[in-house]
């Protein structure tokens, strides 16, 4: 899949600014770069190196620009790479790649310079996959993580298993090779015991993506509850900005209404939803049935309910009606500034319901609230040295190879021979190498490369 070719591409935004920076890859990346350039010989220059000059088009200057240096295998690429800092306007841009190409550079694909890290051995493919998280990472949380993969701690975990287990893997073939003479160089209580260690990080690597997956991608909070709950009221106040249409008519929402809040380095994508009773008109039972699919797609649901008008029993029927298993809940109380009787005493929620009473008009414990939304969501389960799966094509390895170690575990249990052992040990080995890139295909490489952005 390598090739010789030297490769350009803008890697900075697209658009007007102050500077764009062209970066270059490959064999030639340099002897290019000097045919266009009016200053130093680049060619002489040492590595990590800037230089200040023209970039020329025969006599025509087309900008003045810095130059700077990667000598292989100093780079990113493990290549030659040089990044040609200009002026930003798309125009320089587009000549300087133009003449780039012209002087025998091309155009480089999706994440080619870092298929050409991966491929080069710079980094591993779950490290590769981590920077196209980390470019995209909008929250502390998804940095922290992004970071934690990027610096190799999922694949120096992944590793320490795999190596365990190809030594057992090259014990068991050695026992094939004196099959005749039935010896046994693999001591099967230790490979039971390294079975069961290693299941249970997997299971606890398989977990953990449920929490990593809405760290990337933000967690999806519905504010539920019936007209003139204060739904709308409550989004204000902890978005701190008059964002939805607040009124005392019955019913105003009729849409969902969606904005981000930062909590603790976590993103949560806030839903305001219609209220939900019994429609009046067909535009409101559109908005209830929304309603109700945002509600089956959330990831945490806030329960908002008029601690005033509403009865325990109406209360309840909600909570009956809205409460998921696995899905986690908040209940809500508002409008505690109100004078009420003590109704909240004859409210018993189920175990799993987290409660907190608010005033969301007079802003009245809505950092209690944020905390709480926090706990309920994250908690303590994120840590610097947590390492945490974001990425669902790593799920499905780590599946599989659970699949099997399962059946290397039943062999052990029920005496199989020592050739479908190694046969269950490096089906294992091949997923668990799918994962950090000891084991790759070319249609693989380029489903992960494609999604990158261009320059990158």
């Amino acid at each position: 899949m390598i090739t010789n070719e030297t490769i350009v591409a803008l890697s900075t935004p697209p658009g007007v600014g102050a500077i764009g920076v062209i970066r270059l890859s490959g064999k030639d990346a340099i002897a290019i770069t000097n045919s266009v350039f009016s200053g130093k010989n680049l060619l002489t220059q040492e590595s990590h190196t800037m230089h200040f000059g023209l970039i020329k088009d025969g006599n025509a200057v087309i900008d003045e620009v810095l130059v700077s240096l990667f000598v292989a295998p100093k780079s990113y690429t493990k290549e030659n790479v040089v990044e040609i800092s200009c002026h930003g306007s798309n125009y320089i841009i587009q000549q300087i790649i133009s003449l780039l190409i012209r002087k025998g550079a091309s155009a480089a694909k999706p994440g080619e310079f870092t298929l050409r890290a991966f491929l080069n051995g710079g980094l591993d493919l779950s490290q590769a996959e981590a920077v196209a998280d980390l470019i995209s990472s909008d929250s502390a949380a998804a940095h922290q993580v992004a970071m934690n993969q990027l610096r190799g701690g999922f694949s120096t975990e992944l590793n320490i298993l795999r190596e365990q287990l190809i030594h057992f893997a090259s014990m068991i073939e050695l026992e094939l090779d004196f099959s005749e003479e039935d010896v046994e160089f693999a001591n099967r209580d230790q490979l039971q015991e390294l079975i069961t260690k290693i299941t249970l990080v997997i299971n606890k690597l398989i977990r953990s993506f449920e929490l990593g997956n809405v760290i990337k991608q933000g967690i999806n909070t519905v504010i539920a509850g019936r007209p003139n709950a204060g739904k709308s009221t409550l989004l204000n106040a902890l978005l701190n900005e008059d964002r939805a249409i607040v009124s005392e008519i019955a019913g105003t929402t009729r849409d969902t209404i969606e904005e981000l809040l930062n909590i603790g380095g976590i993103n949560f994508r806030l839903i305001d939803t219609a209220g939900i009773r019994e429609a009046t008109d067909t535009i409101e039972a559109i908005g209830v049935e929304k309603t109700m699919q945002k509600i089956s797609q959330t990831a945490l649901l806030v329960y908002l309910f008029d601690v005033v008008n509403m009865s325990a029993t109406e209360i309840h029927d909600d909570i009956t009606r809205l409460h998921k298993p696995g899905i986690p809940f908040l209940a809500v109380a508002n409008k505690m500034d109100l004078s009420y009787s003590d109704r909240l005493k004859e409210l018993n929620f189920p175990s799993d319901i987290a409660f907190i009473s608010i005033s969301a008009k007079e802003n009245q414990y809505i950092d209690e609230l944020k905390q709480l939304l926090y706990d309920t969501a994250v908690g303590d389960k994120l840590s610097d040295n947590h390492t945490m799966v974001t990425n669902i094509r790593h799920v499905e390895a780590l599946q599989k190879t659970q699949t099997a170690l399962n059946s290397v575990a039943n062999g052990l249990d029920n005496p199989v021979t020592s050739d479908f052992l190694a046969m269950d040990i490096k089906q294992a080995l091949y997923y668990l190498g799918e994962i950090t890139g000891q084991v790759t295909t070319d249609d693989l490489l380029e489903n992960i490369f494609s999604k990158f952005c261009i320059g990158k």
